[in-house]
Parts: C-alpha cells; structure tokens; sequence
C-alpha cells in the first residue's frame, strides 16, 4: 500500500476529535521573521516566541504574541519606528486572528470600487463567523547583468495565493505560480550537475542555453485536534532551526507531501513530521519517479525561559512494496524502530538550542550526528564513518546601540560523508537536492548577514559567506562532499578523510541588497552579488569570479536567493 493510504488513515483516526481553532502559516521568506525574529530576543522570556525553531511560523500563535507588544507600558519593550510599523503589518496580513473590535483601525482609507483592498494587505478578503477567505497576486519579475556572460539573466513569476479557514475549524492554503528564469553562470552550472533547479521540481528548458521553465503549486490544509495538538497535510516546505543554515531539514529543495502534527503545551514543543520524498533520478521522458520516505521528530523544550535545548531525530528509507508503519509512531525513539527493521535505513539525531541574552543578543546551535564512534575520533584518523556536523551561530540586534541594525553570524563544517548513505535511495536528499545544507558535506562555512532598517520601508542588507570544501577528484574518486554517491562508492579506504580531502576548493560570496516597500507587500528592489571561486589545490576545478547586478519587484512572495 502506498504512504499516501496511510496517512490518510492516520488523518481520520485523528479527525474525530478536531474541533478547536486551528491556524495557517506564514510563507517561507515572509517579511515578517524579521520582526519576529527580534521581538523574540528583545521580549526574551515570551512563552510563545521562544518556540521558533520549527517553521513555516504559526499566524495564530505569532500575531497574538506579538500583538500585545504595541502597548509598550505594559510589557517594557521599547519599539523603534520601524518595529512598530511591522508589527502593524503583521496585524495587516492576518485579519483573521485580529479582534473584531480592532479590524476597524486596520481598514484601508480608499478600498478600490469598495470590493478590492479593504484591507491594505488583501487583493480581495472577507471574514465572516464562519467564514475567511484572503486572494492575493503573486509577481516577481526582474533582470540581472552578469560580468563576463553575454546571456539575457531574467526572473518571471507570475501567480496567485489564496488563505482561509471554514467554520474556525479548517484551515487552508494554496498558491500557484508559473516561472521563466535564466540565472547567473554558478547557478546554471549546478542546474546542469544536479539536474534540478534549486528549490524547485519539474522543469523543462526555456529558450535559449540556461533558460529554465517550471509551474510551482503547493498548499496544504489545517485543523485543530485539540487545544494543543494541530495538524497539517499538503504539499510544502519545512524548516528546523534558528540559522540561515539548517543541518536537521531546509527548506532548499522542492516542495514535498507531508503529514504534520505539532504539540505544544507546558514547556514543551513537540512536531512530527512525515513526508513522502523523490529519489534521485536521471532526467528523460515522462516517467515514474522512485519513491522514498522520512519520518522525523524534534523535541523543543524551555529548560528556563530563555534557554531552550531540542532533540532531533529523523530517518529516510525506501521500501518496494510497503510503507515502515512503525515509522508512523510518534514517539521520538526512531532509532530504536530503525534497528527493529534490521537497520538498513539511514538514521540521524540531533541536538539543538537557543539562548536569549541581554535582550540583545541571541546564541543558537545544532549537533547533527549521522554515525560516530568516539574511540575512531579520538585517534584523529580520519575514519570514514565519524560522519557529523555542527552550527554556531549568534544574532545581535541593535548592534552598537543603533537602532534597527541586526547583525547575525553563523558557523557551519559538516564531515565527510555525512547525510549518504550505502545505497542512493536513503540519502538525505529530494528531487535531486539535499534537504539540509545545499553544500551537502565535506565542508568549513562562514556566514555574516548585516541588516539596517533606517525608515519603516526601507532596508539594507549585506551578507557575505565564505567556505572551504574538498571535492572529488575525478568521476570513480570519492571524498564524501556528494551525498547522492553510496559511501562505498569510490572510496579508496577507510581513513584519512578529513574536512578538505579531494580537490579542495575555496568560494566566496558578498551582495548588498537595496529594498524598498512600495506599498503592503510591493518591493523595489537593486541587488549586487560578488562570487569568487578557485582550487587551492588542483587545476581541475577552475577559478571563476561572477559579479552580478539585479533590479526587480516582488509582490506578495519572498526573495529567491541562490546563496551557495
């Protein structure tokens, strides 16, 4: 039977007890984590804001959390011009969880023909006892200049997303786009190597060498199963983690089938996750694409109220002819299940936290453990099979006393040979993309993002990355970066596999981005990007210099960055 069946089984044996509000999530980029991201260390000890490790972010939990802060008397968190604005247009794009008796304060001077933006937010909505319904455009068009590339680099989407709830008891999302993109040269070349186009599924060429044409739909619906339990099922992206980065799940590649349920109550906030994935393939004809599976867990629990420390475990797996239902369980021993089935799956756990300090600053960090055996690290021989990762990060908001200006840095070296696995269906990948980190492993990463926002509309943001990664050598020469080859596969031995082995490369990135919001969620935006790459140790990966100037307007859908 196919995992299809079984999550709608499990779906129905929990249905009968749904009945409470449920809640929709904010889209992935939305310009709304940022003031989330800073409510949560200025306010530091929120109950509800601590828990954002797991995203896309509720709208429920977060609009009436962050609500509340307008009234700087009573809670004593000093809100710049810009915060203030932003927590207004977080009520703007979230009628539905706003009182009754405030959505008057929030409605728009001048509605057009008195039926479209009522709302300043909403294209078109309505919100009755039983009923919401918001409609909105989605466009992003723009152009890009490459030095030294003669091409025509352009971005085209065109679409629309739709949100409602029925009866305060189903929630629902849709959006649906239709795109056309030619984009710089490193971005081409990993189209070409990887077969897929990032973030995205089925494509096709368009036009010219390099042109890209694909149709993005996703949604999902929602319900409350209980005052703490709520459940999602669609076709989407998740996250998990505080970083640009994520070792555990990102949000990078194509959009997937997933059941959700997540449970928060007391000090603790509990997700289950399944999800229906695309092995990796070879692109030809209109045929069937392999199947695959993962079922992962992450425990968030407030040890004080600003620290929190997660458990994460998850496990990929293919099976011919069945579904593992004892993957279906949701109780975070995976590992234990794993081994009951003979241990032929690819299992990783993880341990995760965050810490609010000085209402300024925020610590994070992940420990991804893939296998690993404490003797083998302790020889410092490089075995092959001490496969882990780690992240560090800081966030810094109001750096130096300037208002508005957040700095974040983060620290990610994943080992060699981390997320494969002895065959290519259980790795950590879908649709021919890693699902954690997009360098996948074998590599030593810096990030540094700065962000100021000197008027409510406007924001500035730099961001730069460097990282050292060792590549294989030649086609048949493994050194573990490629998680889409079986660990077995071209591996020469068992030792001497450090971080760099192979033909160890260095790249590094810089942009600074100008954006301007035209109205509710319309931006002008100028972008420039400096990426530099060369060998440090072989001539066979050339040395490649890009500088890249863009200008676009987006509406209604985030930043599609090609940050790697």
């Amino acid at each position: 039977m196919q995992f299809k069946k079984y999550i709608l089984r499990l779906a129905l044996v929990l249905l009968p007890v749904w009945g409470l509000a449920q809640t929709t999530y904010l889209q992935s980029g939305d310009k709304q984590e940022i003031i989330l991201d800073r409510m949560e260390i200025e306010a530091q000890k929120d109950p509800v804001l601590n828990f954002s490790k797991t995203k896309p972010l509720s709208r429920e939990y977060y609009v009436n959390a962050v609500r509340k802060y307008l009234n700087e008397d009573s809670t004593g968190v000093a809100l710049s011009k810009a915060d203030r604005y932003y927590i207004e247009s977080l009520l703007k794009n979230n009628i539905e969880w706003v009182p009754e008796e405030l959505r008057e304060d929030l409605l728009s001077k001048r509605p057009v023909l008195n039926t479209f933006y009522e709302y300043p937010a909403g294209f078109y909505e309505t919100h009755g006892r039983d009923f919401d319904l918001s409609i909105n455009p989605i466009i992003n068009f723009g152009v890009m200049k490459e030095s030294n590339n003669d091409q025509r680099l352009f971005y085209n989407t065109r679409g629309a997303l739709v949100r409602g709830r029925i009866a305060n008891r189903i929630g629902f999302v849709a959006s649906v786009t239709d795109n056309q993109e030619r984009d710089p040269s490193y971005v081409q070349q990993w189209i070409s190597d990887r077969q897929a186009v990032p973030g995205e599924g089925y494509y096709k060429e368009f036009k010219a060498a390099g042109g890209v044409d694909y149709f993005d739909a996703k949604g999902y619906i929602t319900f409350g199963a209980t005052k703490y339990v709520d459940i999602a099922f669609g076709y989407d992206k998740n996250f998990i983690g505080n970083g640009q980065r994520s070792l555990f799940l990102s949000d990078f590649s194509n959009n997937a089938l997933f059941l959700k349920l997540n449970t928060k109550i007391w000090k603790f906030n509990y997700q289950n996750l399944f999800m229906e994935l695309h092995n990796a393939y070879q692109r030809e004809g209109d045929v069937l694409l392999g199947k695959k599976y993962a079922a992962m867990h992450h425990l968030d629990l407030s040890l004080t109220k600003w620290l929190n420390v997660g458990f994460f475990e998850g496990v990929i797996f293919g099976r011919s002819k069945q579904f593992e239902l004892g993957y279906l369980v949701p109780v975070i021993f995976l590992r234990s299940a794993e081994r009951n089935a003979g241990s032929k799956d690819n299992s990783v756990v993880g341990l995760d936290f965050k810490a609010n300090m000085f209402k300024t600053a925020q610590l994070y960090g992940q420990l991804l453990l893939d296998e690993f055996k404490l003797s083998e690290m302790k020889s410092n021989k490089g075995w092959w099979a001490n496969k882990y990762g780690f992240q560090l990060g800081l966030k810094y908001i109001d750096a130096l006393n300037i208002k508005n200006l957040d700095l974040q840095l983060e620290w990610n070296r994943v080992r060699p040979f981390t997320y494969s696995h002895y065959d290519s269906v259980a790795n950590y990948s879908h649709y021919n993309q890693p699902l954690a980190h997009p360098l996948m492993a074998n590599f030593n990463e810096y990030l540094g993002v700065l962000r100021y926002r000197p008027l409510p509309k406007l924001m500035i943001e730099g961001k730069a990355m460097f990282y050292v990664q060792g590549k294989d050598s030649t086609a048949n020469v493994n050194f573990g970066s490629n998680l889409f080859l079986p660990n077995s596969f071209g591996r020469q031995n068992d030792y001497g596999y450090y971080i760099g082995s192979g033909w160890k490369t260095q790249t590094a990135m810089a942009s600074l981005l100008f954006s301007y919001e035209l109205k509710e969620n319309l931006f002008i935006e100028l972008n420039g990007l400096v990426r530099k790459q060369k060998a440090l140790t072989a001539p066979i990966i050339p040395t490649k210099t890009s500088t890249v100037l863009s200008a676009g307007l987006r509406w209604n859908i985030g930043r599609r960055d090609f940050w790697f």
